[in-house]
């Protein structure tokens, strides 16, 4: 069963702040990674800590520096919502060109 993508509005200010070679890695590692198994854990993907999860989402995306935070819906079909893209540079993370503290 393959999940449908979705981008949150606010995603498109996020996805704007990245350089387009950023954005190349980005939309890849998401059309590689999440439509089949989002919630199977991996190197790259794994859920946020509980007390994380209410600031960004449930589920983190890593490709390189770059980070894609998502959750998982299953209705009414089975889909993944890009909830935020940033960049983490060592205990930094940045959304949208924007320095962000949880």
């Amino acid at each position: 069963m393959a999940y449908e993508i979705l981008f949150a509005d606010e995603t498109g200010e996020h996805v704007a702040a990245l350089t387009a070679g950023q954005k190349a890695t980005v939309f890849e590692a998401i059309a590689r990674q999440l439509p089949h198994e989002p919630t199977r854990m991996t190197r790259n993907r794994k859920p946020m800590n509980p007390d994380k999860r209410a600031f960004i989402a449930p589920w983190e995306l890593r490709a390189g520096n770059l980070r894609v935070y998502y959750a998982v819906e299953n209705v009414p079909s089975p889909r993944v919502v890009i909830v935020a893209v940033g960049i983490k540079v060592r205990e930094r993370l940045r959304i949208g060109g924007k320095d962000v503290e949880p």
